[in-house]
């Protein structure tokens, strides 16, 4: 029985993995941790990390930033994989993410949709059929969500900017450019409002036709499962290689 460890157990994300551990065969939760303790749940919650006297054998972290770091630094102390969930990393934030997975196993995603990440590729092909193509990314989510563009966003952006030699550039905001778009730049759009989970359009634009896709989440259960699905997979890797989906699929 794999022993986990959930970090930000109480937030919305962390209660859907809740949901999904009981429900998944040969897993536990052996704790969690989280800045408040609301005693709702039916095992050990920390809210200091220093005060954690359980090791599990995997981490699942759907929580913030500075949050991910604080239990990071608990993993890297007990050599504990670790599955990282959380968004809104900035690039120096990412480089010490991979930094830390030379001393201790690390899957880290920013959408842990098996269907997302197939679209990842589908769009990344179709960059490839259709170069004279004007791309603009879409994304919407929910009026609580931080991080803007979301981590799935940049996911699509950089799958199709890896097919086409990383030769473009991203435009988050044409506010106060007077000029033509350039036929080099991806346009990432944010769109925040009510509870919706998270929707993304990739669309291609080319001068007599146009093309889209777009991948829609109904239940926040998708990247819980998908989580899970990853402490399976991390909990017995070797370090030395900061894990991904591609990895897994």
């Amino acid at each position: 029985m794999i022993k986990t460890l959930i970090n930000g157990c109480n937030g919305r994300m962390g209660q859907e993995v809740v949901k999904a551990i009981l429900d998944t065969p040969e897993i536990e939760i052996l704790c969690g941790v989280d800045k408040i303790d609301n005693e709702n749940n039916s095992f050990p919650v920390f809210t200091d990390i220093s005060k954690i006297n359980l090791i599990p054998d995997v981490i699942i972290d759907f929580s913030i930033p500075e949050a991910t770091f604080n239990i990071l630094e608990f993993a890297k102390k007990n050599k504990i994989p670790t599955v990282v969930a959380t968004t809104g990393f900035s690039e120096e934030q990412l480089e010490k993410i991979e930094e830390y997975s030379n001393e201790f196993p690390i899957f880290r995603s920013a959408n842990m949709s098996y269907e997302t990440n197939l679209m990842a590729k589908l769009v990344a092909e179709l960059a490839q059929k259709l170069p004279d193509s004007d791309i603009e990314i879409v994304e919407t989510h929910h009026n609580r969500k931080i991080d803007s563009p979301s981590g799935t966003a940049l996911i699509l952006a950089d799958s199709i900017n890896n097919s086409l030699n990383n030769e473009m550039y991203y435009e988050y905001n044409r506010h106060s450019k007077r000029e033509k778009r350039n036929p080099k730049e991806i346009g990432i759009h944010s769109i925040r409002g009510g509870n919706e989970v998270g929707k993304h359009t990739v669309l291609f634009f080319g001068n007599n036709e146009s093309f889209e896709i777009t991948h829609t989440v109904n239940s926040r259960g998708v990247f819980a499962n998908g989580a899970v699905k990853a402490a399976f997979f991390i909990v017995n890797k070797e370090p030395g290689h900061l894990y991904n989906m591609n990895d897994m699929f």
